[in-house]
């Protein structure tokens, strides 16, 4: 059976890798699939999911139709296309309905036909790649059955699809500029109507199918969740006054209206989120803060960290001013990093200072950015150059809102993780070792583990250090080397996790050439970053550029860059006498070769 099992799943990627070369169309690949369907009927129940449709929806080339007969086989649900139920229904093409309708008769029928379709029980659905453009499909899809985005960037969905004459949107001059007019506007509607996210570039079938099944089977655990496991994390700080405020981590807290109303003076907030994260959830809290009467004023910016500036900070306070918000209006930061350092910062100006509440979205703002009171933007010349501390009253981290987070800015908040347990919890660098598959699968109580780990190590720093005299420095491990990373290859181009993960990764090389942990460590800490798929090998500049880069760290003092290095894995320290060769040497050998 096992063999059977394999080979089956061997001509299932090879397909995958076909199609994914521009080879073959998603017809074709179909018709393979077929052709393993009755060999793999007695394997379908190897791994059976629940009672429920999954539909799956992205971009044409995502591989939803591939992935989706896959996932069928796996799971014994019957797999239904609605384009494939579109043409059987017409007896014609897709491009002949395109041809005599125009895309808005078609997309009619598409709705028509995705109304039938979402009454059966227990399928797996492919839908065409427009099909979110109607509001009302968005609304049908979600509610019957959990939705899965397969998210592919524009030059692997170009790749995929270059071949196939069958998709009329496509017939253009210039296929790339098409692909990605498509992809802006459709990528935040996919995001908004799904449940998962799931990345489909360069997996081959059997990885992703595998990722997608174990994503199901979590999320569905999830529902049956105990919603009274809710960990709380207190920051204790005591003077000059008592400004102690909680981190409450778990899940569904967005609708949990208990947890906010009592840090709010006033019934009413100015909620702060971006064009990504907004669509998603800026209506689940609207309507839990409305439940108790809380007005709130949305104020939408731009996503990316190329926005933390001047320009988009000046944006928060014009919608203050213009809504005429007053000192006990709490500015509410929903989302990443990026929006909370920039809300953080508009709270702690306007007014000379407003309440502050922090609901993160993404795991690396929920184990790190919003806790401590760190807000700023970032200039030309440094990163997070301009700032003040600014302590929240409340941080709400939802694990629910980690669902919709792609891979990559996941990967990227475990990079902040796992510098917890190397600067100071050695007990739990060795439990991340134990641990890191389930996490990585974002199994719910290991990552509930790891964020409320990560925040008491946090909050026990920032106590002890709130304004970073000392001991609180040891947080930016790492970050030295990162942040010229970031800023040389332009913001936003590296993710801050993955800089990170790099600079401790060169942070431990150096701690080795000043004879300070051994090689086996070296080796032991870029073990854990390999695991994660974080980057290790930082990118090619040069030993002067770094330096350059490196001289405007927030560190600096008398005019020498402080690093922090590693005495042991779970103890760091801070040194400024670096010799200016061994710096050189540590720089050219954790870079990539020309």
């Amino acid at each position: 059976m096992r063999c059977i099992v394999e080979q089956v799943i061997f001509l299932y990627s090879y397909t995958y890798i076909l199609q994914d070369l521009g080879y073959i169309s998603d017809e074709i690949s179909a018709t393979i699939a077929n052709m393993t369907t009755s060999k793999t009927t007695k394997i379908n129940q190897i791994a059976p999911m629940g009672n429920g449709n999954i539909i799956l929806i992205g971009m044409m080339g995502a591989g939803k139709t591939t992935i989706g007969r896959s996932l069928a086989n796996c799971t014994g649900k019957p797999f239904v296309d609605s384009d494939h139920e579109i043409q059987a229904r017409t007896g014609v093409k897709i491009p002949v309905i395109f041809e005599f309708e125009g895309e808005e008769g078609f997309r009619r029928r598409e709705t028509e036909m995705l109304r039938e379709l979402v009454k059966r029980d227990n399928i797996v659905l492919a839908t065409g790649g427009g099909s979110i453009l109607s509001k009302e499909n968005r609304k049908l899809l979600r509610r019957h059955g959990t939705v899965v985005y397969l998210h592919a960037p524009v030059n692997d969905l170009l790749r995929r699809t270059r071949n196939d004459k069958n998709r009329p949107l496509m017939q253009t001059e210039d296929p790339h500029a098409r692909l990605t007019e498509l992809y802006l506007q459709r990528d935040s509607l996919y995001r908004e109507t799904a449940h998962l996210v799931i990345d489909s570039s360069k997996q081959s079938l059997r990885h992703l199918a595998n990722r997608l099944m174990r994503r199901l089977t979590i999320l569905s655990q999830k529902s049956n969740l105990d919603k009274d496991t809710m960990q709380t994390i207190t920051v204790n700080l005591a003077k000059p006054s008592d400004r102690s405020y909680p981190i409450h981590v778990g899940s569904g807290l967005l609708q949990q209206i208990d947890l906010i109303l009592p840090h709010l003076p006033q019934k009413r907030v100015a909620i702060v989120s971006n064009t990504t994260v907004a669509p998603l959830y800026m209506e689940k809290l609207q309507t839990t803060l409305a439940s108790e009467g809380v007005t709130s004023v949305p104020i939408i910016l731009p996503d990316g960290e190329s926005y933390k500036n001047w320009q988009t900070l000046n944006q928060i306070f014009d919608a203050l001013l213009s809504h005429r918000c007053e000192r006990n209006t709490a500015v509410i930061a929903l989302g990443g990093g990026v929006i909370g350092d920039l809300s953080g910062f508009a709270a702690a100006s306007f007014l000379r200072g407003v309440p502050f509440i922090q609901i993160p979205t993404t795991l690396l703002a929920q184990v790190d950015s919003s806790v401590g009171g760190k807000t700023g933007i970032n200039h030309p010349q440094g990163k997070n150059m301009i700032g003040a501390f600014y302590q929240p009253n409340l941080v709400l981290a939802d694990s629910d809102t980690l669902d919709t987070l792609p891979e990559r800015e996941f990967l990227s908040g475990i990079a902040e993780i796992i510098k917890y347990g190397l600067i100071r919890d050695l007990v739990f660098f060795e439990w991340l070792e134990q641990n890191i598959s389930r996490l990585l699968e974002r199994d719910p109580d290991t990552l509930h583990e790891a964020i409320r780990r990560s925040c008491e190590n946090k909050a026990e720093i920032v106590v002890a250090d709130e304004l970073e005299g000392g001991v609180r420095a040891l947080l930016n491990l790492g970050h030295t080397f990162g942040h010229a990373i970031e800023n040389a290859m332009g913001y936003g181009v590296w993710l801050h996790g993955e800089a990170v993960a790099v600079g401790i990764i060169m942070a431990a090389e150096l701690s080795r050439r000043m004879k300070l942990i051994n090689q086996t460590d070296v080796e032991r800490i870029r073990k854990i970053f390999v695991q994660t798929g974080l980057p290790v090998v930082a990118p090619k500049l040069s030993p002067e550029k770094y330096l350059q880069l490196m001289a405007l760290d927030k560190k600096v003092s008398a005019g020498k860059t402080r690093f922090i290095l590693l005495n042991r894995i779970g103890e760091a320290t801070m040194h400024a006498d670096i010799p200016a060769a061994m710096l050189t040497e540590t720089l050219q050998a954790c870079s990539a070769d020309e």
